[in-house]
């Protein structure tokens, strides 16, 4: 019995592959674009990780989403074992369904509006939303498709000028902007249910804040050199929000996440994204000795030998 890997982004699997191989896990990858499954068989044994990612389509792989979708329902209906299975899935690739789950667990989050259509649509849903306000894809992935507009009139000039590119999923979010107290955001990283580690990211000069270090340009590279990181561990985020995320998790059936939050100039603290294809920051992990794919692996091998010895779901 072994594990089958789920996903699409080549440049995001070396590091897995390191942890699984470290952790002597088998395993096979499963590529997930175009192609076919026999929808009448039933799937192999084992244990499936599902690494989709929301934003696939920025690298040529528009299918893969849907794929993912059938996919990892024709497993479920067998019984195996999907981690970040297909409720967690469809989270991943909704913003309007994460901060529907983060509002009814009582955690805040910024108000936020999602619309159809083209410009006429976005201009009519604008009109009543507070400025500033950012826009966001739906379905986006590394903070594409986030432009802050301070005032109605620069927004509408960047509709008319088509600057307002079209979402992939066709829904585009017109969200409350909130005025960070210091310019970063806090990424919580879980796996299984465990607070792994936060770290902080740098939004002064943008909101593409992906960590794995095949999204990173030379010049984020030449930062990391010159001791000037975008990234960095954080040791105090409070504990009772740890409790409350773990118990999100818990409840919405995500097995690894990554959770972001802003902290505005009052203190508050407003939770904004759900990243179910987390990545890691190297630079961060080597100098804190930590490794979050290695309990990745290490969930794995635990549900391998719950499959293996029938106390995993019946398949």
């Amino acid at each position: 019995m072994k594990a089958y890997i789920i996903y699409e982004n080549e440049d995001w699997m070396p590091p897995l592959r390191s942890a699984l191989d470290a952790a002597d896990v088998p395993y096979e990858e499963w590529f997930v674009d175009d192609g076919h499954f026999d929808v009448t068989g039933a799937p192999p044994e084992g244990v499936f990780l599902n690494r989709m990612s929301a934003s696939s389509h920025t690298r040529g792989h528009g299918p893969a989403v849907e794929h993912t979708r059938q996919l990892i329902a024709w497993l479920e209906r067998h019984g195996r074992r999907v981690v970040n299975g297909s409720h967690a899935f469809e989270l991943e690739i909704s913003k309007v369904q994460q901060h529907a789950a983060l509002e009814q667990a009582g955690l805040r989050t910024p108000a936020t509006r999602a619309v159809a259509g083209g410009p006429e649509a976005l201009l009519a849903a604008a009109q009543d939303v507070p400025t500033p306000f950012v826009t966001k894809h739906n379905r986006g992935g590394k903070g594409l498709g986030v432009q802050l507009f301070r005032t109605h009139e620069a927004f509408e000039e960047a509709v008319r000028a088509g600057d307002i590119p079209t979402p992939p999923a066709h829904i585009t979010l017109l969200q409350q902007f909130v005025e960070a107290a210091e310019p970063f955001i806090t990424r919580c990283e879980f796996v299984d249910g465990e607070f792994l580690y936060a770290i902080t990211s740098d939004t002064s000069d943008g909101f593409e804040l992906c960590p794995a270090d095949a999204c990173r340009t030379d010049e984020d590279r030449c930062a990391v050199d010159g001791d000037d990181s975008l990234f960095a561990l954080r040791e105090d985020v409070p504990a009772a929000l740890i409790d409350r995320y773990r118990a999100f998790l818990n409840r919405e059936q995500i097995d690894i996440a990554g959770i972001e939050f802003i902290e505005d100039t009052e203190g508050q603290i407003w939770t904004y994204d759900i990243n179910g294809t987390t990545n890691y920051s190297p630079e961060v992990e080597d100098e804190h000795d930590l490794s979050g794919m290695a309990a990745v692996a290490d969930l794995l091998k635990r549900e391998l030998e719950a499959a293996a010895t029938g106390e995993g779901i019946p398949s």
